[in-house]
């Protein structure tokens, strides 16, 4: 079972735009993977965006991009792909490499040129809700607003 969100204050948190569904379901597939709840979880939206993230940060993340905050790695913010890599890697064990990957600027290049076909796409492909949604129940404790 994973550990409330209150006992892990260095936890990195998953920032990401609560009214994009294709947002909320790859944040609930990293959930489902992250067995030991390293993860914290919060909408760009919400109040631990604006008082974790500097304003372009959290602006640069309304055009579909995940970001990730690092507290213990220095207070390290990650943007696109390097966030979703980093995440994963921060998910399970077997994807640790890809945490490396994000290291290496010429590949997150490349792969942000995907990471933006796909966000510019994501309200045509997969529609938008009104509001952020709602956490599922299995990882609400991990949920910070």
């Amino acid at each position: 079972m994973a550990a409330p969100a209150a006992s892990l204050p260095d936890a990195p948190i998953v920032f990401f735009d609560g009214a994009c569904p294709l947002c909320n379901r790859s944040v609930a597939f990293l959930a489902r993977h992250d067995a030991h709840g390293s993860l914290r979880f919060a909408h760009l939206q919400g109040n631990h965006a604006r008082a974790n993230l500097a304003p372009d940060a959290v602006s640069f993340g309304q055009d579909g991009s995940v970001v990730l905050f690092e507290p213990a790695a220095g207070g390290r913010v990650s943007l696109r792909s390097a966030a979703v890599l980093r995440a994963l890697a921060h998910a399970s064990p077997r994807w640790r490499l890809l945490g490396w990957i994000a290291d290496r600027p010429l590949l997150v290049r490349a792969l942000d040129v995907l990471y933006a076909f796909v966000a510019r796409r994501r309200d045509a492909w997969f529609g938008r809700h009104d509001t952020c949604a709602l956490p599922d129940a299995s990882f609400r404790a991990r949920f910070l607003d």
